[in-house]
């Protein structure tokens, strides 16, 4: 009797954590690609190929404009919109990038702060962040400050810095070469371009 109750305990544990390894979308991998909306899309390639050092693969476009609301019910944009193109690339170990360039009615030309519902900003591991921020100041890349590092909680041993893209896109360099402080905490894992 003793065995069934064991062997029972251990059948209601599996199935609790095979529910709670299938939570959320069935057969998610993990992320493919970061889509980003610029007002240039020759300027944006050009940026993150010299700069960023990302790898340029294609373009598809443009689509639109369409009679019907093809765009609104697809991508949840003004009817009348247009994608001129989008550009896909490699950044390192990182997801693909799709760059947009849009043209539509009621189109906001300011990027969103990180304070406002929608920012967002995009961060780049480098191996070493003093050649990092030279790099970007001597290519004329405003870097907002001078890089800091965390003391303490999970990010711990993590330096960052700010900067901007040409058309005023947040994004961020960060490096930690020994590992970041939730990593003794825990023996999982987050996503690490360094590996």
């Amino acid at each position: 009797m003793k065995k069934i109750k064991t062997i029972t305990a251990s059948l209601f544990l599996l199935s609790l954590l095979g529910q709670s390894a299938q939570a959320g979308i069935p057969g998610m991998r993990g992320t493919q690609h970061l889509g980003l909306t610029v007002p240039n899309i020759e300027q944006a390639i050009t940026f993150f190929t010299d700069i960023i050092g990302c790898e340029s693969f294609f373009s598809i476009g443009p689509f639109g404009p369409f009679e019907n609301d093809w765009m609104t019910d697809n991508l949840n944009v003004d009817k009348k919109a247009v994608i001129n193109t989008a550009h896909m690339m490699r950044c390192g170990t990182g997801p693909s990038l799709e760059i947009f360039e849009y043209t539509a009615p009621d189109q906001i030309q300011q990027p969103p702060k990180n304070s406002d519902i929608g920012g967002h900003h995009l961060a780049f591991y480098v191996d070493d962040m003093a050649p990092a921020v030279q790099f970007l100041e001597e290519n004329g890349i405003e870097v907002l400050g001078k890089p800091k590092t965390f003391t303490d909680t999970g990010m711990a041993g993590l330096t960052w810095v700010y900067f901007l893209a040409p058309w005023g896109m947040q994004m961020e360099i960060v490096s930690y070469p020994f590992g970041q402080g939730y990593e003794k905490e825990t023996g999982r894992r987050m996503w690490d371009p360094r590996y």
